[in-house]
């Protein structure tokens, strides 16, 4: 954070920036906490008042738990989201239907809540009720006093969702029984409902299910009657399953065929492999239909025994020898065998497939036998076709419309649970509202609040300056001192009345005393090589105690062995010079004319020990004399005769005569009085005068030591509250 500094005539001081300041907040609490606690006991009672005035409501609840099962069930390939959406709008339609008017309705019937005094209509003076509305399917219209309970009954009603398919029904009254009664009569009627409108539409469905029935049923029995007329007619005779002899003859043609080209097509395939591996030059006995049938797996055992014992009668003999001769002639025999009969499977391989082209040609000629004298009787057999499908037709109809009035009719005599009460309403033994902690926290939370927000506001339309830190930040110009009030008691001592010029002088060690020391410090060192030698003191506005604070200042400067004069420079209205008892003589206007000489009008106070030039006779252009060049002189010559000079000035921000002053002073005090002077007026006189470059700084006057402490260090000059503890006497 970047901390900016500013001179003024010389003196730096820090450019306070805004922080947290934890004194600061204290010192805020500190200064104003009667009022926050006031106005935080007042909203307190307040609200303890209406809390006593308001009617006890008490909620009672009663849970409901619904069936999954009556949750339409989603598609197979449906999300997890879809299923909680599905579950969370059958919860929403649930408590829809219990907050409907319809519903609700019977509910106001069944209690008689039209007679209730807290939920019935009273008709009362000057209130137009409302017109009666035809109820959703009923014919009696509800009447204006059902609908002023019904809308009463749905105002006092609360229905929330809980996981698991439950539903709290709250209902909320002034009598803790009716509160019980009316949510479990509720909760009741719910269930009753739900079984009421089960039962209706299957009652409906079951109504339009059996005249769909009896439709059906004489459809098909035409259906049926017409088939049998155009058989009858046509000579047609039906066999088992209402099938012709020609349809019948035609149909076991056609399965005949059909096995047969497919024994057909598995023989020709046979033969393609045979003629393929004979191409080949292969053995015809890996054909599994070849090498698995007939002789040829016992000559394969056969041939496989003579290959073991010649391989046996080698390792023993020779070749020539007579037993491995004999064994080979042998696997000869065994060899050309197999050839033959491989051969020979071969050949009833080509003789079946053969056998069955021809048997397929047989078939394929019946078959064209068959539909040619069909074809005789085409636009018959159409005609019996449709007729067939439409009974077919008919009788699906019926039997489906037959079954599905059988389950709704079950269905209209069962009782399905879908809903049942699992924890019924029980009165309250507590109110629900108004919630009584809740009330009063709410009570001192919004006194708490009004409070700091009334103490924020009164801090900030003070109009005064009230610390050091004020005047730097908004001035721009350091504080020289802060100059304690001085009540009647202060100026009291051994049982006599003194002018407060005289203070210093009998209590130089006092809290008083030292901020004029301060004050004095402070101006000399706003130039520590030339120390400024004629002050003016002014103010914004009339009655801040600039002139008590320029005779307390020339008088403490006096005691401390300075030759000092003070010069009552307010020829309007000449406060110091009566304050000290020379208004009747002549002074600084007389001296200004011409009229006396200098040495005539300076006038030694012996008590006090400085000197004074009083403002003299009354004049009507003041502003005129005090800018003149004899004026220029005077202050000249004062400032050669005197170690200190303090002029006494008009307030600034109501006339020019300051700020024509200014140019005679070394240096120019401004005295504002502490939390009371506007600081825009304070504000407004600085800007008229700081163009001189000559205003040293600010002095806080008739601080309250007391109330200042509240506002911690920057109340006033550093570290003043702890002056009268340590060293006042």
């Amino acid at each position: 954070m970047l901390n900016r500094t500013r001179s003024i005539n010389g003196v730096d001081f820090e450019e306070v920036t805004h922080t947290f300041d934890l004194r600061e907040i204290l010192g805020f609490t500190w200064r104003h906490w009667m009022f926050i606690a006031a106005v935080t006991a007042a909203s307190l009672l307040i609200g303890i008042v209406s809390l006593l005035r308001q009617t006890p409501l008490y909620t009672a609840t009663s849970q409901v738990l619904l069936s999954p099962q009556s949750v339409k069930v989603p598609r197979s390939n449906a999300s997890l989201d879809d299923l909680i959406d599905d579950a969370q709008a059958m919860m929403q339609s649930q408590i829809a239907i219990l907050r409907s008017t319809v519903f609700l309705r019977r509910v106001v019937e069944k209690e008689n809540l039209v007679a209730d005094p807290e939920f019935g209509f009273g008709g009362q003076q000057g209130s137009t009720p409302p017109r009666a509305v035809v109820s959703p399917g009923t014919q009696r219209p509800i009447s204006p006093a059902e609908l002023k309970s019904t809308e009463a009954l749905k105002g006092a009603l609360s229905v929330v969702s809980s996981p698991g398919y439950i539903l709290l029904i709250s209902v909320t009254s002034v009598d803790p029984l009716r509160a019980a009664r009316l949510s479990n009569a509720i909760a009741d009627m719910y269930l009753v409902d739900k079984l009421d409108t089960h039962f209706e539409t299957a009652q409906r469905s079951s109504a339009w299910l059996n005249d769909r029935i009896v439709e059906l049923r004489k459809q098909l029995s035409a259906s049926e009657e017409a088939i049998t007329a155009f058989r009858k007619s046509h000579g047609l005779y039906q066999s088992s399953g209402n099938i012709t002899l020609d349809q019948q003859q035609l149909s076991d043609l056609n399965g005949k065929l059909v096995a047969a080209r497919a024994n057909a097509a598995q023989k020709h395939a046979q033969v393609d492999m045979l003629e393929a591996i004979a191409a080949k030059g292969g053995d015809l006995q890996s054909l599994p239909d070849v090498g698995n049938s007939g002789a040829l797996p016992g000559l394969r055992q056969q041939l496989a025994a003579l290959s073991q014992q010649e391989a046996d009668l080698l390792a023993r003999y020779d070749n020539p020898h007579p037993l491995v001769v004999n064994v080979r002639a042998q696997r000869h025999d065994v060899e050309r065998a197999i050839a033959t009969e491989t051969q020979r499977l071969a050949s009833n391989i080509r003789n079946e497939y053969n056998l069955a082209q021809a048997q397929v040609a047989s078939l394929e000629q019946s078959l064209q036998d068959a539909t040619g004298q069909m074809n005789i009787s085409d636009p018959t057999a159409v005609q019996l076709r449709e007729l067939e499908r439409n009974v077919e037709v008919n009788k699906t109809l019926f039997n489906d419309f037959l079954e599905r009035g059988k389950i709704t009719q079950q269905e209209s005599t069962f009782e399905p649970r879908e809903a049942r009460v699992i924890t019924p309403a029980l009165p309250p033994g507590a109110p629900s509202a108004p919630r009584t902690n809740v009330y009063i926290d709410l009570s001192l939370v919004m006194g708490l609040m009004l409070g700091i927000g009334g103490a924020i506001a009164k801090e900030q339309l003070s109009s005064g300056f009230m610390t050091g830190k004020e005047v730097e930040q908004i001035l721009g110009l350091p504080l020289l001192s802060s100059v304690s009030l001085m009540r009647p008691k202060d100026l009291t001592i051994d049982g006599g009345k003194i002018a407060i010029e005289r203070y210093p002088a009998i209590r130089p060690l006092s809290r008083y005393s030292e901020s004029l020391r301060e004050l004095r410090s402070g101006i000399q060192m706003t130039n520590v090589d030339d120390p400024p030698k004629v002050i003016q003191l002014t103010s914004a506005v009339p009655g801040e105690g600039k002139t008590t604070v320029a005779l307390s200042l020339a008088a403490q400067a006096a005691c401390s062995g300075f030759k000092v004069l003070l010069i009552d420079g307010d020829l309007r209205r000449s406060s110091a010079t009566s304050h000290v008892g020379l208004h009747e003589r002549p002074g600084l206007v007389d001296l200004l004319l011409g009229r006396v000489k200098q040495g005539e009008v300076i006038k030694l106070l012996e008590k006090e020990r400085f000197w004074v030039l009083p403002a003299g006779m009354k004049t009507q252009n003041p502003a005129d004399l005090l800018g003149s060049e004899r004026m220029r002189l005077i202050v000249a010559a004062c400032k050669e005769a005197f170690d200190l000079v303090v002029i006494d000035s008009p307030p600034a921000g109501l006339v020019v005569d300051s700020t024509v002053i200014s140019d005679l002073c070394d240096t120019v005090i401004l005295v504002v009085r502490w939390s009371a002077t506007a600081r825009e007026m304070v504000k407004h006189c600085t800007q008229k005068i700081v163009g001189h470059t000559k205003v040293a700084g600010v002095v806080l006057n008739f601080v309250d030591d007391r109330e200042a402490k509240k506002y911690g260090d920057y109340a006033s000059t550093r570290s003043d509250h702890y002056y009268n503890s340590y060293y006042s006497g």
